[in-house]
């Protein structure tokens, strides 16, 4: 009976380490039409080259609107790696 619980207890935190996983790597995506699902108050950076040399695209749910959340755009310091 431990056994199973043990393999049970893996599975799970390997779910939920590949759901954050994906989840951080969602933060920077190359075009504004890969968001979806935006939320109130996510940002998102977009790596389109729309913004000055050394700044990136942030994109961010800002308010609700009548067709749901609304964004807003902002070109914000690049952060070095």
């Amino acid at each position: 009976m431990a056994g199973k619980f043990r393999t049970c207890l893996i599975l799970l935190s390997a779910l939920a380490l590949s759901g954050s996983a994906a989840y951080a790597m969602m933060d920077q995506v190359g075009r504004e039409q890969d968001i979806v699902g935006l939320r109130l108050g996510q940002r998102i950076r977009v790596d389109d080259g729309t913004c000055p040399q050394g700044q990136i695209k942030e994109v961010s749910g800002a308010r609700m609107g009548p067709n749901g959340v609304e964004r807003a755009r902002q070109c914000i310091p690049r952060k070095k790696k």
